[in-house]
């Protein structure tokens, strides 16, 4: 365990040892002011392709705005490429084919069935009826919904809403290939065990396969064991970011959730674990 005073220090740790990859999405010069508070403050963010990178921070951080002004939901000024190419230069619907968001919550309220609402997720692709049927059989298989593919969406679980629309969001990004965004917004919020990690090792291997993931997180110990890079943030700005062991120290977690922590390593696993005091 790493125990003892800790340098008060919230300058951006940066990983150097990591071999740079392929820049997803850059971000220059974000400012974002909602309701008199500043989300973002000149925010400079680059997320790369291949990689898990998890936003975390505290409640009312800004991690959930800077999604939404990354993908166009929230308009901030500052300038937003999406792989070397202005955002507002792409097409609304070439870009569906290569960014796909998992927000928090769905206002989705129809009574469709859930394998429907998986299908929804091919709309932008050019696909026959017969392959999105099989696309959708496949991803809803991966996400572990294959038996909720004839209920009454409204009749779910959270949980289980999340999880049916991770496999419309999977579908949708089917035929995006080499130039992939995923956003998830709290994916595991409403989730069990089992499905939270099912749900993170999904997004580990696309991003495995080549996909730029961005993933908001509260919970610390699932961050630091499924994301390559963490970025805290906190007042608008970066506080600390690089790999978990990095990013997670206990001086930090402290000054930026008001929290003492502990450090310690994972008993088979390479990556920190954080105990409260």
């Amino acid at each position: 365990m790493i125990f003892g005073p800790q340098p008060n220090s919230l300058e951006p740790l940066i990983n150097n040892q990591i071999c740079k990859k392929k820049v997803a999405i850059r971000a220059q010069g974000l400012n974002l002011i909602l309701g008199g508070k500043t989300l973002l403050d000149n925010f400079d963010i680059d997320i790369h392709a291949g990689e898990v990178t998890a936003l975390l921070g505290p409640n009312g951080a800004g991690k959930s705005s800077l999604l939404k002004v990354l993908c166009g939901e929230i308009e901030a000024t500052g300038n937003i490429d999406f792989f070397g190419q202005n955002r507002k230069q792409w097409s609304a619907k070439t870009l569906a084919k290569h960014l796909g968001i998992l927000p928090q919550h769905s206002t989705l309220n129809f009574a469709f069935l859930a394998h429907e609402v998986v299908e929804l997720g091919g709309l932008p692709l050019e696909l026959s009826n017969i392959q999105t049927q099989q696309i959708t059989q496949e991803k809803m298989a991966l996400v572990d919904v294959c038996n909720l593919a004839h209920r009454l969406y409204p009749s779910l679980s959270g949980g289980e809403k999340q999880r049916v629309h991770f496999a419309r969001i999977l579908t949708q990004l089917s035929q995006s290939g080499e130039q992939c965004v995923l956003m998830l917004d709290e994916p595991t919020s409403a989730l069990d065990l089992a499905h939270q990690h099912k749900t993170l090792q999904v997004a580990k291997e696309l991003a495995s396969n080549g996909a730029a993931v961005i993933i908001v997180l509260h919970d610390l110990n699932l961050a630091a064991q499924y994301a390559d890079r963490l970025v805290i943030v906190n007042h608008g700005l970066i506080q600390a970011e690089g790999t978990p062991w990095q990013a997670l120290k206990p001086n930090i977690i402290e000054q930026v959730y008001g929290w003492p922590v502990y450090i310690s390593s994972h008993p088979t696993g390479d990556y920190p674990v954080i105990l409260s005091h």
